[in-house]
């Protein structure tokens, strides 16, 4: 639950690559505008970027997939396989210091595509991440189309839920 009087920060991870980038990344902040959040571009190296934030405040990290796909694909042409293991490092060690943060992650598993080794190796990567950190969170929700479900700490979320209401 968000501590009275603490600051929002929207931690915006995506890094544009093209216009259809720049138009998706003008909807979301438009779509924020009037919540009071303060955004916090960091495409990389997340720990750093909060560096100057109020701890106590509320997070909302945007999203885990293009965090990857930042670390992993480089500028330039390079790929870091691995970069899905420094990022779970990252998002580990910001939920020793931070209460309060909502870690965005797409479901990107459903799909009976067969890929390349290098797309397959991004979404191990992502699932990797969102295994780890879920252990670590108090609360997972998966949302999809207007559908909650609970996928762990249902006590809390009813809870906080009705201290909401």
């Amino acid at each position: 639950m968000r501590n009275p009087g603490t600051p929002l920060y929207y931690i915006a991870t995506m890094i544009p690559a093209d216009n259809e980038d720049r138009a998706r990344i003008f909807l979301h902040q438009q779509d924020r505008e009037g919540y009071g959040f303060q955004t916090i571009e960091a495409g990389r190296d997340i720990p750093a970027a909060i560096d100057n934030c109020d701890r106590r405040g509320t997070f909302l990290l945007d999203s885990v997939t293009a965090l990857l796909a930042n670390e992993m694909f480089i500028s330039g042409g390079k790929i870091y396989p691995e970069a899905y293991l420094k990022i779970t490092d990252d998002l580990a060690g910001l939920l020793k210091i931070i209460n309060n943060i909502i870690i965005v992650s797409d479901f990107i598993y459903s799909d009976a595509d067969i890929y390349n080794e290098l797309t397959e190796s991004y979404r191990r990567g992502l699932a990797y991440i969102d295994r780890q950190i879920a252990a670590l969170c108090d609360i997972v929700i998966e949302a999809c189309a207007g559908i909650y479900i609970v996928h762990k700490g249902p006590d809390v979320f009813n809870r906080l839920s009705h201290e909401l209401d």
